[in-house]
């Protein structure tokens, strides 16, 4: 890593209370630590995604959609907001030709495709489309929740994750129109209640976490065929402690070398590092360790893979740790930084020629 590349970290956060927004920090990646810059006014910043350009930021807000400019030195400035014509938005994605936004809905399940101009700004609805079915009488898993949108790593399809039905559903994309058409349902275990899908490096491997069932699934992905291929070879729990009463998934990350996947587990407040086979894809525990705080929502690792951060929504902090992979550890370090509700964390390379 080039001694002058500079990072900056995105945090969304809930504005209900006393915060107003987006966090800006500016990253000192050999410290291990993160310092306030500023904060940017966005109405309950919920997901936050770059433009394929890196030009841009895109946050879920109230309004619907928010699209800041990224500015030469990691700071953020508005541009315009959009609706999304349905209920809050929870996830955000854009396609590589940059043309697309896409929006999952939690709360209506609802995958929403929106225009986006070459400046920038966002443009009209392309097109939307609800989920349909019901699953478990289970209070938070019986009807359509879009918790997760995001295009194929060869960019063919959209995979919509619904936690509610238990569902991934998978459209292709009219690149003219922008318009949605159902290709084929990958269906998860009935009850595990999906949540993020996430894909490695080289586009072989899928990896997607269940809170009901708090484990991760791992895909072979292959889309050289007329439709989508998931080929299922591994489930491997996220639990510290086996049956860990009122525990749930909740974030997931693959880290900058796609060596490691780090998954948070609500409830029992704990933080799971995998090993990624590289050839197989296959992953292999590390470590599972609390986190000292409560609902870690989001998490991430910072470039060079030494340090972690969680976001801990109901204790209103970020915390730090240290990651020996070699003894399976987690090691906090310093004080955690308070900022209130944290939902959301995005790590972001500083480029001057923007």
């Amino acid at each position: 890593m080039a001694e002058q590349e500079k990072y900056v970290a995105y945090v969304g956060t809930y504005t209900h209370g006393s915060s107003i927004g987006i966090h800006i920090y500016d990253i000192n990646i050999e410290e291990g630590i993160m310092t306030e810059r500023e904060v940017i006014p966005v109405n309950n910043a919920s997901h936050m995604t770059k433009s394929y350009s890196g030009k841009y930021l895109y946050s879920i807000a109230d309004e619907g959609v928010e699209v800041l400019r990224i500015l030469p030195d990691g700071g953020l400035e508005p541009i315009n907001k959009v609706g999304i014509n349905g209920m809050r938005g929870c996830y955000l994605s854009t396609d590589k030709s940059g043309r697309f936004l896409y929006v999952g809905g939690y709360h209506d399940g609802k995958v929403t495709v929106v225009h986006t101009h070459k400046d920038g700004r966002l443009g009209s609805i392309m097109s939307g489309v609800f989920h349909k079915g019901v699953g478990s009488v289970a209070e938070r898993n019986f009807r359509p929740h879009v918790s997760c949108v995001i295009p194929t790593p060869d960019d063919k399809y959209l995979c919509a994750v619904d936690n509610g039905i238990d569902h991934v559903k998978l459209y292709q994309v009219r690149t003219d129109t922008g318009r949605l058409h159902l290709v084929d349902i990958l269906r998860c275990k009935l009850d595990s209640g999906p949540r993020l899908l996430t894909f490695s490096h080289d586009g072989r491997f899928a990896y997607l976490n269940s809170e009901l069932t708090n484990e991760v699934t791992v895909y072979k992905y292959d889309g050289t065929g007329k439709t989508p291929d998931f080929e299922k070879i591994q489930e491997i729990s996220v639990l510290r402690r086996q049956n860990s009463i009122g525990s749930a998934a909740c974030g997931m990350k693959l880290s900058p070398s796609g060596r490691y996947l780090y998954c948070s587990v609500a409830g029992e407040n704990s933080a799971t590092i995998f090993k990624v086979d590289q050839e197989t894809g296959l992953l292999e525990r590390i470590c599972s360790l609390p986190i000292s705080g409560e609902y870690p929502k989001d998490i991430d690792v910072f470039p060079g893979e030494k340090t972690l951060v969680s976001l801990n929504h109901e204790s209103n902090e970020m915390t730090f740790f240290t990651v020996d992979y070699e003894k399976g550890l987690l090691v906090m370090k310093g004080k955690p930084i308070k900022i209130e509700t944290p939902n959301c964390i995005l790590i972001s390379k500083v480029d001057p020629s923007l």
